[in-house]
């Protein structure tokens, strides 16, 4: 059975506290622009909040390089934050609904590591060229590792599309993604043995994750495929809560699960494929953001949590992209371990949690 904390039907939260909802949505808006600011204004560089606000609006600031900082660098860093937090969050979200598995994360179909195993074939291949056909080509570039990448979540990603129409058991498909993760991730492990220091230096640095890598020229491709992929989301809240009571249930309703299932599934590993693919690896926030809201809201009615995740994913990203800068003096930590710091005891209270009171039917 569901919580009844969390249950959305006739929950007392909802039914006699909408104004208190308001509130609270309004007040993840406006700490979302806070965010935003802090992050474009924040950095090796301190910015006055007027001037960020200024250069935003077309104005001439302060000082010329200030304008040239937060262009061509912080805004592009701080959109890609925003966009990576909301994809990996709703994805999050999507995989618990639809495995019923509070711990299921974005990740949990082995999409980031067909990412890695295409980052690792790029740096097996570049170690088996010569340093001139390198320079020449461009493999070992930023955009490179982001092609490799997307190349290697797409493959796993069509493995999983073809698996999701003959499997009919929602937890087999599960098993049969972690499967697949496990048997990339091998394969990852025996192509590094063949890879030169260097090489091993530039997978490991990708897999730290980072939202500065990212250029307006690969913006243009990010943000439709995300926008579209959170649109679809958003249609998909009612098949969602279906999906909550169970298979059974959803049938009742003239809900055909197979084919919801295949579109919750290319939904979700579109959104996570593609911000693994062009960010790294990042973890955590996918499994943390969907209970964050849950508990914020008190309920699983999706039409409120997608909205809901996708500012507070928005929110936890830009924070840890400014801790990740700030933590230490000159110098920039890596992203995953940020995320980890904020994840971890998020995913702690769930296990623990669990103890006393399933949240989801086993």
């Amino acid at each position: 059975m569901l919580s009844k904390k969390y249950k959305f039907k006739n929950s007392l939260f909802n039914q006699k506290f909408p104004v208190i909802k308001s509130i609270i949505f309004s007040s993840l808006l406006i700490g979302l622009l806070c965010a935003f600011l802090l992050d474009l204004a924040l950095g090796s560089v301190s910015i006055p909040i007027h001037e960020v606000i200024n250069i935003l609006l077309g104005q001439e600031p302060e000082k010329a390089t200030w304008a040239n900082i937060i262009i061509k660098f912080r805004l592009p860093k701080a959109l890609t934050a925003t966009l990576a937090g909301a994809a990996l969050g709703v994805s999050g979200l999507q995989m618990q609904t639809l495995f019923k598995n509070p711990l299921a994360g974005p990740f949990v179909l082995g999409i980031s590591s067909g990412a890695s195993l295409g980052v690792a074939l790029v740096v097996l291949t570049a170690s088996a060229m010569t340093p001139t056909l390198l320079a020449d080509l461009g493999i070992i570039s930023d955009f490179g590792l982001v092609i490799a990448a997307s190349l290697g979540a797409a493959s796993v990603l069509g493995m999983m599309l073809v698996v999701s129409r003959r499997v009919q058991e929602t937890m087999t498909l599960l098993i049969l993604g972690l499967l697949f993760g496990y048997a990339t991730s091998a394969i990852v492990s025996i192509l590094l043995q063949f890879s030169s220091k260097e090489r091993i230096q530039s997978y490991i640095m990708w897999t730290f994750g980072s939202f500065s890598g990212v250029t307006w020229k690969q913006l243009i491709v990010l943000i439709p495929v995300i926008v579209l992929s959170l649109l679809t989301a958003v249609l998909q809240s009612k098949s969602l809560n279906a999906l909550l009571l169970g298979e059974s249930y959803a049938r009742s309703l003239g809900l055909t699960v197979q084919k919801t299932r295949f579109s919750i599934i290319t939904s979700a590993s579109i959104l996570a494929g593609a911000i693994t693919a062009f960010c790294g690896l990042i973890a955590f926030l996918g499994v943390a953001i969907p209970h964050l809201c849950r508990s914020l809201f008190m309920t699983s009615d999706h039409r409120m949590l997608i909205p809901s995740v996708i500012i507070m994913g928005a929110i936890l990203a830009l924070i840890a992209d400014l801790f990740s800068q700030l933590w230490v003096s000159q110098m920039v930590l890596p992203l995953n371990a940020i995320t980890a710091l904020i994840g971890t005891p998020v995913v702690t209270w769930v296990i623990l949690r669990r103890n006393s009171q399933k949240s989801f039917p086993s």
